[in-house]
């Protein structure tokens, strides 16, 4: 049978904080997280000289620590936005078959002039990046400026944006857009 609780308060004295005067400086905490996350980002250095930190660093040890559990031969790895980028990071590295990228993150929303692209310049592992031709991360138009390796095939779905729906004045259906890009998947891993 549990033995209820019993809770007495004793207060012998009253303590008032605000006339303490032995009392120390608060640090500038919203600063100091600033200046971190500033670090973290390394927005001051270019692409190719940034150190291998953070969640960056975590995502592509995790990456390729989960390949080496894998005959590599006929593997295909790849993911969704960030996923697909970290993916496309490792593939080289990894010596996968192929590489897969739905929704690939050419640049941050809204910042076309702040490219992730340089690696794919050189990449050698067979790509395929699905990719809605309204994407805020990297549309047809901004895509087609890109210099990628010849490797990379983008299969553009029409009307789709970063998740590949399309709007409703389009005639497309979301489901269609998925319906076509599970083909193009299929498609391209039977060929690795």
């Amino acid at each position: 049978m549990p033995v209820p609780a019993v809770r007495r308060l004793l207060v012998n004295e009253r303590r008032v904080f605000g006339r303490l005067k032995n009392t120390f400086p608060a640090p500038p905490l919203t600063e100091i997280q600033t200046e971190s996350y500033k670090r973290f980002l390394q927005l001051d250095v270019p692409a190719e000289e940034r150190q291998d930190i953070g969640l960056e660093s975590v995502l592509r040890e995790t990456w390729l620590n989960f390949v080496k559990m894998f005959e590599r031969e006929h593997l295909v790895i790849g993911g969704k936005s960030m996923g697909g980028r970290i993916a496309s990071l490792i593939a080289d590295e990894a010596k996968v078959a192929g590489l897969v990228c739905l929704g690939y993150p050419f640049h941050p929303a809204g910042k076309p002039d702040r490219l992730r692209v340089e690696h794919l310049r050189t990449i050698q592992t067979p790509t395929l990046i699905l990719q809605g031709t309204r994407d805020s991360f990297g549309n047809r138009d901004e895509v087609a400026g890109y210099r990628l390796s010849p490797s990379i095939r983008v299969h553009w779905l029409d009307d789709g944006n970063h998740d590949f729906t399309p709007r409703k004045a389009s005639g497309r259906t979301e489901q269609q857009n998925w319906n076509e890009g599970i083909a193009a998947v299929t498609g391209f891993v039977n060929g690795c």
